[in-house]
């Protein structure tokens, strides 16, 4: 399965609706990527695809400082799934992948 690209994300939290971007893309057969947000890029952390699921880490510090840790199922261009800050409540993830430049529709 190929999830490279970018991809817009909702996050509902406590404190209203994020609308981070995250970028991912295989470099020497690992999954890399970064999350760009509230006027900050974050590295993304322990990326893991087991099969649909696709997990990672990352730390933001706004609004505030807070290690997240995703799980979302990929279901082709869309993903849905939850992020975790400690023992705060889990908060509902939906994303979108970005169409790709150059490709061609049919």
């Amino acid at each position: 399965m190929s999830i490279e690209g970018a991809w817009d994300l909702t996050i509902a939290t406590p404190i209203g609706r994020i609308r981070p971007v995250i970028e991912l893309s295989r470099r020497d057969g690992q999954l890399t990527g970064i999350a760009h947000g509230l006027d900050e890029a974050v590295p993304l952390q322990d990326i893991a695809l087991d099969g649909d699921t696709l997990t990672w880490r990352q730390t933001v510090t706004k609004p505030m400082r807070l290690n997240l840790t995703f799980t979302v199922t990929i279901d082709g261009d869309t993903l849905a799934g939850t992020s975790k800050a400690g023992r705060l409540p889990s908060s509902k993830v939906t994303g979108q992948r970005r169409a790709r430049r150059g490709r061609v529709l049919q």
